[in-house]
């Protein structure tokens, strides 16, 4: 039974100093829904504290080209060929066009053959990496991202073998990281990540607390926000949540948007905005495979959360 306290009033007060808050780190996890076109605005707004975004793909959301938002491109996967230029090529005509491509990202969970990830086995991506990412840095500047593994043991060991597959010739400048749990979990595995990687940079690409309470959902995200904007070495962010809570993987609370695409708190506090008491509820999840094709290590997190339970 919980009362009353000068600690209870303390913690309802912490949303409010946090939605104060603003963080050049944070990004757009975009996921394409049936309601983006709709919601698109949102995230690129005079009063959205958002300066990147990615989208899984080489190639900028036609909603929001142009915006404020930093463009970053993705390799998502391994071309069938071992010949195929397209990534390179669409990212090489984005900056000849005159477009800020400082970053570029490659593969997303290809660690996991299952739920989203990209399945691409170390020595492919080694391959793919060095013919089509790596000129992007000798050529133009370009940072480049690691492969984005699971935050599963498998994905220490699939790095691991990947960077060994690379002989040297894979000149990553970045981690990114993915996480679906409690906030402790998440801080233990941003240490052993920075722990193994000491000398290299960190971006949480994606991460959320999936099918928790409202209260311990907003909880997470304002433990894991402000506990990101401390860490020096992590330089970017992006919360796996933008999108409708009708269609979230990850439950509706975890989403940034209701069911009617208004801004929830977390998804207001994200903006740096103030809460807005716009309470997410879930759907018939018709639009959840599509945001099951990038969250993959979501649902194997809380599949292992069902059967513990």
């Amino acid at each position: 039974m919980r009362t009353t306290s000068t600690l209870a009033v303390a913690a309802l007060a912490t949303p409010l100093a946090l939605a104060q808050d603003s963080s050049s780190k944070r990004g757009l996890c975009y996921v394409d829904t049936k309601d983006s076109s709709t919601d698109d605005a949102i995230w690129d707004g005079s009063d959205s504290d958002l300066t990147w975004y990615y989208n899984y793909e080489s190639t900028p959301t036609s909603g929001i080209d142009g915006s404020k938002l930093q463009f970053v491109p993705m390799q998502w996967g391994a071309p069938s060929s071992n010949t195929d230029m397209t990534f390179y090529n669409n990212v090489k005509s984005l900056i000849d066009g005159g477009s800020n491509i400082t970053y570029v990202l490659g593969f997303n969970e290809p660690d996991g053959c299952a739920n989203g990830g990209s399945c691409v086995d170390a020595q492919t991506a080694a391959q793919t990496w060095i013919r089509e990412i790596e000129p992007l840095k000798k050529e133009y500047g370009v940072k480049l991202g690691a492969p984005a593994v699971t935050g599963s043991p498998n994905g220490f060991v699939w790095l691991q073998n990947f960077f060994t597959a690379c002989a040297g010739k894979c000149s990553a400048d970045f981690i990114p990281v993915h996480w679906y749990g409690d906030f402790q979990g998440l801080a233990s595995h941003i240490g052993q990540v920075n722990g193994t990687y000491p000398n290299m940079t960190m971006w949480v690409t994606e991460y959320a607390y999936p099918e928790g309470n409202l209260e311990d959902s907003q909880d997470f995200y304002n433990q894991s926000a402000s506990y990101l904007d401390r860490l020096n070495y992590v330089t970017h962010y992006s919360y796996f949540g933008a999108f409708r809570s009708s269609v979230s993987n990850v439950g509706p609370n975890a989403a940034m948007l209701t069911q009617k695409g208004e801004l929830t708190d977390i998804g207001a506090w994200y903006l740096g905005q103030e809460a807005t008491g716009h309470k997410p509820k879930g759907g018939s999840h018709s639009g959840a495979g599509q945001v099951a094709k990038f969250a993959g290590w979501a649902a194997v997190v809380v599949g292992a959360m069902m059967f513990l339970a």
